[in-house]
């Protein structure tokens, strides 16, 4: 049985920082129960199309979600998109060994440094 290599520091942060968005979080447990194309899913969770897009564009980063596309009956091409399998088990050992792999941006790129 092998087991998946610990995230690295950056692959959390990106990870955690997508899900910490109570929308993102919406469509991930809404794609969990069933795959969806753009227009259903935003009238099943309330928001605009537009608004869904980036939310998709930004979990399809972070490798949380797919899309494919494909022809509906009438030969429209529709963006299916569907939850990637994923587990993050999250401890400080898993912190302490990711924090060891993290890219550290210029001090000039920090929000609040000094310049």
């Amino acid at each position: 049985m092998s087991t998946a290599p610990p995230p690295t520091g950056d692959d959390l942060v990106r990870v955690l920082a997508t899900l910490a968005n109570p929308h993102r979080l919406r469509v991930v447990a809404a794609l969990a129960r069933e795959r969806a194309y753009v227009s259903g899913l935003a009238r099943q969770l309330g928001i605009s199309r537009a608004l869904l897009q980036v939310h998709l564009r930004k979990l399809a980063a972070a490798g949380l979600v797919t899309a494919r596309l494909e022809l509906s009956e009438d030969g429209k091409a529709m963006n299916y998109y569907e939850v990637e399998p994923f587990v993050l088990t999250l401890t400080p050992a898993v912190i302490a060994a990711a924090v060891e792999t993290l890219t550290v941006p210029d001090s000039g790129e920090q929000p609040g440094a000094q310049r």
